[in-house]
């Protein structure tokens, strides 16, 4: 077994958590001040906040209340939505510094473990738990252990980044899970111990017009992906180009016989139909199997114990890695309401041939633009236009 997959516990080292707060409040984050908004220095992203959120509206009861949640008596479970990569940790770990300092997080053991040596160390030292598909029980048991010292524990139960804003994917069972364990082993002591799951949702907002530069970038996807643009495209329709486009790609490249004129969601559901009946029997699983998660974790646990076996291996790998992208574009981008870049709104799009039309938003606004972004915090409430809050 290779480094990668295997979990070595977190070795806290609270010097190094407090200078890398800093450090990620200001050149993550917020910027440093006098610089973030002066050319040329905003085009440096250390300067201008690599992430570039300026603001996170985080309301004194919410902080408050969450707060309450952590501490010595307790074990804490803090489990924040997963709308996208590298900025997700970045706000969490802004969060939970002000509320749990020595709080553990989770984050995939390609990060924690798959970096090198001296990375992993400085990985476990920020106290980072490595999660490892298929064989997460160490993390698990490690985890419910630091929650009943009274330090919590991040987490998201959403799993992998949706990469859409407006929607939180259906969750996984962990936090509950571990939230029970950490309960039985409290009350065996303390009859009156309380665990709790705490969820945050938190959502980011452009401050300003940022269409242009999301065209641009829509542009660059486009030429990389060998895509034609098609000029009288509005984004929100290059955006569903986009990814109609490499659907109609995986049909072609699995052989699948199908109208590759049906809306998008049809073809879709067709194609992971297909796929996992052919990566059911590559691991010689029941091909009825109809939870595609379950099937996915048989999957990874055939790659643990047949990796040997070259040919097959990369059978399974290719099937899964192509189920799990097909997945990133749930149900829930046909029947959502829909937020157009630009800033207008619009009732969500009945129609399945405009399946994505109305979601570019949600996977444009990921992208890095010249713009700052607000993060919003706890539960959500009316506010002005741009203004994200928790």
């Amino acid at each position: 077994m290779s480094r990668i997959d295997v979990f070595v516990a977190p070795r806290p080292n609270p010097a190094l958590i407090r200078v890398m707060t800093v450090f990620n409040r200001i050149v993550m984050l917020r910027g440093v001040p006098g610089f973030r908004d002066l050319l040329p220095f905003n085009r440096l992203a250390g300067l201008r906040g690599v992430a570039n959120v300026r603001h996170i509206d985080f309301p004194d009861v919410d902080r408050d209340r969450l707060k309450a949640c952590c501490g010595a008596g307790k074990a804490t479970f803090i489990t924040p939505n997963h709308p996208e990569f590298f900025t997700d940790w970045m706000i969490d770990k802004e969060i939970v510094s002000q509320v749990s300092p020595l709080a553990a997080s989770w984050a995939t053991h390609g990060v924690v473990n798959g970096l090198g040596r001296l990375m992993q160390k400085f990985w476990l030292a920020n106290n980072l738990i490595a999660q490892i598909p298929g064989n997460s029980q160490a993390a698990k048991e490690h985890s419910v252990a630091w929650a009943l010292q009274g330090h919590g524990v991040l987490l998201h139960p959403e799993g992998s980044v949706g990469w859409h804003g407006n929607i939180v994917a259906p969750l996984l069972p962990g936090a509950i899970e571990m939230g029970l364990e950490a309960l039985k082993r409290g009350r065996a002591t303390a009859a009156d111990f309380k665990v709790w799951v705490a969820p945050v949702v938190w959502k980011l907002a452009f401050t300003g017009n940022v269409e242009p530069a999301l065209a641009k970038e829509c542009t660059y996807v486009e030429r990389r992906l060998g895509i034609d643009r098609r000029s009288a495209d509005t984004l929100p329709e290059r955006v569903h180009h986009i990814y109609s486009t490499l659907l109609t790609r995986d049909v072609a490249a699995s052989g699948m016989v199908s109208d590759r004129r049906l809306p998008y969601d049809v073809l879709q559901k067709a194609l992971l139909v297909d796929l996992r009946h052919r990566l059911g029997a590559v691991i010689s699983a029941d091909t009825t199997i109809s939870d595609i998660a379950e099937l996915l974790r048989l999957s990874r646990r055939w790659l643990r114990e047949n990796a040997s076996d070259a040919e097959r291996s990369k059978k399974v790998r290719a099937l899964t890695e192509t189920i799990q992208r097909l997945q990133r574009v749930g149900p829930w981008a046909a029947i959502s309401p829909t937020s157009h870049a630009g800033g207008d709104r619009r009732a969500s799009e009945a129609h399945p041939q405009r399946l994505l039309q109305g979601q570019a938003a949600r996977y444009a606004q990921p992208l890095h633009s010249a713009a700052g972004r607000t993060a919003l915090c706890p539960h959500p409430r009316a506010g002005t236009t741009g203004l994200a809050r928790l």
